[in-house]
This record gives structure tokens, sequence and C-alpha cells, in this order.
């Protein structure tokens, strides 16, 4: 019960939609960097709303009924991964990213856009695929990431066997940066 009103006493609510990234794929939910935020921060009490495997399109699919549920000042999006490995088309991207963000702001929610990138393998499409989230961004005024791993480098220690999800080690840097990002949103 403490925790519960400990959370309760915070300032602002915060809502993760997001895929493994933020699901703590391959770990327990408490070493992920959502848990970790929200043990850190007395300003922001975090709810995560995030499937590993979630692509845009189911995000947008959930996203009115998480808003209902959770009532965020705040929502962290952190989708598009599983798009971009599938060579979604990106105005698809930018259209399911751009719905949620407009729902969220009518809801009276500010929006932190968190940007990922693709492998090197995937050509023109992984640097545009990186650069929308910057355009989408500056279109409609949210806040930004432009790149939620590069904490990471290309350090083989900070990621999984697959080489694409982050350990339990590198969970702190990840919350670290959308604490910072969170704090340099405009009141």
């Amino acid at each position: 019960m403490l925790a519960a009103s400990a959370a309760d006493a915070r300032e602002l609510k915060v809502l993760v939609m997001g895929d493994s990234l933020s699901a703590a794929y391959g770990l327990r939910a408490e070493q992920g960097w959502v848990a970790l935020a929200d043990a850190r921060s007395p300003r922001y009490a975090f709810v995560n709303a995030s499937v590993s495997g979630e692509t845009s399109a189911g995000g947008r699919s959930r996203f009115d009924a998480e808003l209902a549920r959770v009532r965020p000042n705040i929502v962290v999006l952190e989708l598009g991964a599983n798009d971009g490995l599938r060579g979604l088309p990106l105005p698809q991207l930018g259209e399911n990213l751009g719905w949620m963000i407009g729902r969220a702001r009518r809801a009276g929610a500010q929006v932190l856009l968190v940007g990922l990138q693709l492998p090197p393998n995937y050509g023109a499409y992984a640097g545009s695929f990186q650069h929308s989230y910057v355009l989408i961004s500056r279109r409609l005024g949210t806040g930004l990431i432009p790149h939620f791993l590069a904490p990471l480098g290309t350090e083989r220690r900070w990621f999984q066997a697959d080489n694409l999800h982050p350990t339990a080690a590198a969970q702190p840097l990840l919350a670290d940066e959308v604490l910072r990002a969170l704090d340099a949103l405009p009141p």
C-alpha cells in the first residue's frame, strides 16, 4: 500500500506505449528501464503499457483504451522498430504515430517521441526511418529522443544474445535518458 500511495503522490503520470525495448524483453519487468525510471523518480509515476512485438498500428489500436485507463499527463511513444524491421512504408508509420500524438494532445497529455534506429543492412531505408522521428517531432511539436539506444553505442556488453535487446545492465542508462528527456519537456 505504501508504494501505491507514493506513486499517487507523484506530480505527473507517464504512460509508456512501446515495444519489446520498453516491455523489458528477456528480463524481469522490474529490471526494465520503465520500472527503474519509476523507482528513481519522485516526480513521475510510470504506467507501462508496452507489448513485445508491438507495431505502431498495434499501439494505435490500443491507444484510446490506455489513455482512458491511465489518464496520463505525459505519453512516451516508443514504437516503430517492428514496423521498420518489416519494411513498413514510412508514411504509414508517420500516420500511426501522428494519430497517437493527436489523441494524446486532445486528452491533455504532452508527448515524448522515442526515435529508433535500424541495423545498417537496411540501407537507405534505415536512414530515412530514423530521420522520420525527427520530422514527426518537429512537425507535431513533441519532445524527442532521436535514437533511444545511442547511450549504449555498439558495445556488445550492453546487448542480449540477439544483439537487439538491451541487457539488464544497460537498462539504467535508458532510464536516465528518458528521465532527462521528460525533465526537458516544456511545462
